[in-house]
């Protein structure tokens, strides 16, 4: 079982930054990939961004590309979400999720199986 943790989480003005940390217990942590997603008042959860087990391939959904950016240290267990040039629509409660995935190409954007407690991300305009 993958406990994993999230932080990092807060109020920012609009145009500001960011840095969530996901922290994971497993100690084979190394051979899942992890994506966040996240969550608005009424709306679906999302994907944002996923990394793959290595840190080697990444994905972004459109609306993120050039401002977050996905890093892992599987070091550390920790993953990591650069969240840069803030909007008020990017406010949401913030979740990791892992999946254990060691194929080639890049990380799945379906299906974690293990999931955080989230982290509420709050952009003021």
């Amino acid at each position: 079982q993958v406990q994993l943790v999230e932080s990092g989480g807060g109020l920012v003005q609009a145009g500001g930054s960011l840095r969530l940390s996901c922290a994971a217990s497993e100690r084979t942590f190394s051979t899942y990939a992890v994506g966040w997603f996240r969550q608005a008042p009424g709306k679906i959860r999302e994907i944002v961004s996923a990394v793959s087990w290595s840190g080697g391939s990444t994905y972004y959904a459109d609306s993120m590309k050039g401002r977050f950016t996905i890093s892992r240290d599987n070091a550390k267990n920790t993953v990591f979400l650069q969240m840069n040039s803030l909007k008020p629509e990017d406010t949401a409660v913030y979740y990791c999720a892992a999946k254990q995935w060691k194929l080639p190409g890049g990380p799945p954007i379906l299906n974690y199986d293990y999931w955080g407690q989230g982290t509420q991300v709050v952009v003021s305009s």
